[in-house]
């Protein structure tokens, strides 16, 4: 049953850890015309899911990118006017961005708070606009629907946050992801005033997705055959294409839109009914579905059924309803689901033979039929 802790791992591990391969296809089938006025654009991180495509829709819109990181991950082969700075975050190697100017800074990959501390040293007074990407598990209380910026965040319990390790992170992340999400907020603030961006997501989805997260939905549906579902299907669901998240960051800077925002989607609640029956639509895959009760999933110590949470009851309750009617005024915007679901494959049957065999979320198939004999044959309650 998915829980914070997967919300967490993920979104942490995939931003700061892992390596991405790059992945050639079309940024959007919509037409991109040029922005009113172009910007020098700071993009720290821009090699993981989401940052490649802030780099091509920012390109398409006629500005100027400047990408900071380690170098050390695999990247899309850019254009020669894209500019690759190389530093250290975590050791404090900024000393490549220094005397430098930019209109815009759009923070990536940061889950620490001195991450933020140190950038804030070297760019403060030559950044105008400083965007980062946080997370809603900020949210002290993800047990009711509704959730709105607003509300109180999670609050820091250890010694010294500044202190905070990436091995820390990883070694308890489900206690220290969101208190240390909030407090890169909060730092963000202290260091860049008033000029600051909080983007919150949720579930990540679409092309360069790594964590298989979605991908089991769909895949798993193109299999067909008798298919575990959790819940009755009424329990809500979110998502956003990274794609969707990824424009819409470059957008909100040449708006120059400060303040904070929920990055959920899609615009019209969704069920996990209605996500399977729309990865139907795509897959042509013929499932069929045996719904089985929260209660069941935790009695058989289920932890590997993403995306999904029960909304009835619970810690995180509200996850799949978190309110995102702040950033859709702001002019967030949304793909069809189809779309999403088609190039999800599409990129995901590009993959390597080994790769596309053991998907890194989800039941194995021997788990599942192990958990479908084991719940009919269950007795009535």
């Amino acid at each position: 049953m998915t829980t914070r802790r997967d919300l967490l791992k993920f979104s942490a591990l995939a931003a700061a850890a892992s390596a991405l391969p790059s992945f050639a296809f079309a940024q959007s089938a919509r037409p991109i015309g040029k922005a009113a006025k172009p910007l020098n654009i700071l993009i720290l991180g821009g090699t993981g899911f989401t940052g490649p495509f802030q780099v091509n829709y920012a390109l398409a819109r006629g500005h100027k990118i400047t990408l900071f990181n380690r170098g050390k991950r695999p990247s899309p082969e850019w254009p020669d006017e894209v500019e690759q700075l190389h530093g250290d975050r975590n050791t404090g190697d900024l000393k490549s961005l220094e005397g430098r100017k930019w209109d815009v800074c759009i923070d990536n990959p940061t889950s620490l708070p001195f991450w933020v501390r140190d950038a804030g040293k070297v760019l403060k007074g030559n950044v105008g606009h400083y965007l980062f990407i946080s997370t809603i598990s900020v949210y002290a209380d993800g047990s009711k629907p509704g959730i709105a910026e607003g509300d109180a965040l999670a609050a820091y319990k250890g010694k010294d946050a500044m202190a905070e390790t990436q091995e820390a992170l990883r070694a308890d992340i489900e206690n220290l992801y969101g208190p240390l999400k909030a407090l890169s907020e909060a730092e963000a603030h202290k260091q860049f005033g008033e000029r600051v961006t909080i983007v919150r997501p949720g579930y990540i989805v679409g092309p360069r997705d790594e964590t298989d997260r979605f991908t089991y939905w769909p895949h798993r549906v193109a299999q067909g055959g008798e298919m575990l579902v959790p819940g009755d299907g009424s329990d809500p669901v979110q998502i956003i294409d990274g794609r969707d998240l990824g424009e819409w960051m470059i957008r909100l800077a040449e708006a120059g839109t400060y303040g904070t925002f929920n990055a959920v989607g899609p615009k019209d609640p969704l069920t996990m009914q209605a996500m399977l029956d729309g990865c139907k639509k795509v897959t042509g895959g013929k499932p069929t579905y045996t719904h089985v009760t929260p209660e069941f999933l935790e009695e058989q110590k289920v932890g590997e059924l993403p995306i999904w949470v029960s909304s009835k009851s619970g810690l995180y309750a509200g996850y799949g309803a978190v309110s995102n009617a702040k950033a859709i005024a702001a002019g967030l915007t949304y793909r069809p689901f189809d779309t999403t679901v088609t190039d999800l494959l599409a990129w995901f049957r590009s993959q390597p033979a080994e790769r596309q065999a053991k998907l890194r979320a989800g039941l194995t198939r021997e788990q599942e039929t192990d958990l479908l004999k084991k719940w009919h044959a269950r007795k009535p309650a």
